[in-house]
């Protein structure tokens, strides 16, 4: 007599025992009979293991090991055979726009490759070994030669080895810098002005700068009153700073437009008033694709909500 345990009612544990045929074959051998209502796991019913996966996606596994009084080996196991049957059900779709990050799952720099499908919106591929061109040729490879010819737009940050590997593999594509890494590089252009500030100047004029490394670099609606007028002072007591500080602020203008010619012009015009500060981002802002807006959702900063999530859960699962 074999038993399994089944979903709970009105509170109270069921377990189903029930009857399962061994045959003795003289070529296969001793094989037990297959029933399609239970798991992988014969000690529980494919539904309970369906239960168990549903839960996975709203709990930790220590919490679902706690509320269902299972082992959270056993609650992994479950887990992992409901995300391999999700799979199985939905495969990795055809898609005219991708979005490649990466996410760090433990310390000493060590990532995977997250590609997902911009158009309906969730993680499509989730592997590699780090975030080197190898690692992204792995998606391309298992996404097949006629799926990447298909692919018109890929937004990514400015890592070379995924641009090399997304010319390589998706000829097709227009590669698309997201805005986050953008606005990212004209905060480390702003904290150099900065620090070359606080190196030219002398005496009182440095008490402006010093220790509002953070105030000058937030947004201006994330300052509290104290913040706001620490950022006045600083912009009037520093020209250089100032100036700086609203060309930084005024390329965020850029998404605003929905045409290219547009943007293009804005964007040159930016430039030109950019030339004469020689700031840093000056090199990075050159590629024409850095303010291509395009692309149909506003992608890789919004899909690190699904980034952060598969970086939670990779934690338990990472293969020993």
């Amino acid at each position: 007599m074999s038993r399994a345990r089944d979903l709970p009612a009105g509170g109270f544990r069921i377990e189903l025992e029930f009857e399962r045929v061994r045959v003795s074959c003289p070529d296969c051998g001793v094989r037990m009979e297959s029933l399609d209502w239970l798991a992988h796991n014969p000690r529980y019913t494919a539904r309970y293991a369906r239960h168990v996966g549903a839960l996975c996606r709203k709990m930790t596994v220590k919490d679902v090991a706690r509320s269902e009084r299972l082992h959270h080996t056993t609650v992994k196991d479950l887990d992992k055979r409901s995300m391999a049957e999700q799979l199985r059900r939905h495969p990795m779709p055809a898609t005219a726009a991708i979005g490649v990050d990466e996410i760090a799952i433990r310390k000493g720099h060590e990532y995977r490759v997250v590609v997902s499908d911009l158009i309906r919106q969730r993680p499509i591929w989730f592997g590699g070994w780090g975030r080197k061109q190898t690692d992204l040729e792995r998606f391309f490879a298992a996404y097949g030669v006629r799926r990447c010819q298909r692919i018109q737009v890929a937004v990514m940050d400015m890592w070379k080895p995924f641009r090399e590997a997304t010319r390589l593999h998706a000829p097709n594509a227009e590669i698309v810098f997201d805005k986050f890494h953008i606005l990212r590089h004209l905060n480390d252009a702003l904290d150099a002005v900065r620090r070359s500030e606080y190196a030219r100047v002398q005496g009182d004029t440095r008490r402006f700068i010093k220790g509002n490394r953070y105030t000058l670099l937030s947004h201006r609606e994330n300052l509290d009153l104290d913040g706001r007028k620490a950022l006045k002072t600083l912009l009037a007591a520093n020209r250089r700073l100032n100036t700086a500080y609203l060309l930084k602020e005024s390329f965020g203008q850029l998404w605003g437009y929905e045409r290219e010619g547009w943007a293009r012009r804005f964007f040159e015009n930016w430039k030109s008033g950019l030339r004469w500060q020689r700031l840093e981002c000056q090199r990075s802002c050159n590629n024409p694709q850095m303010w291509s807006m395009n692309s149909p959702h506003p992608l890789t900063e919004g899909g690190m909500r699904w980034n952060l999530t598969i970086a939670r859960r990779q934690r338990s699962y990472r293969p020993r």
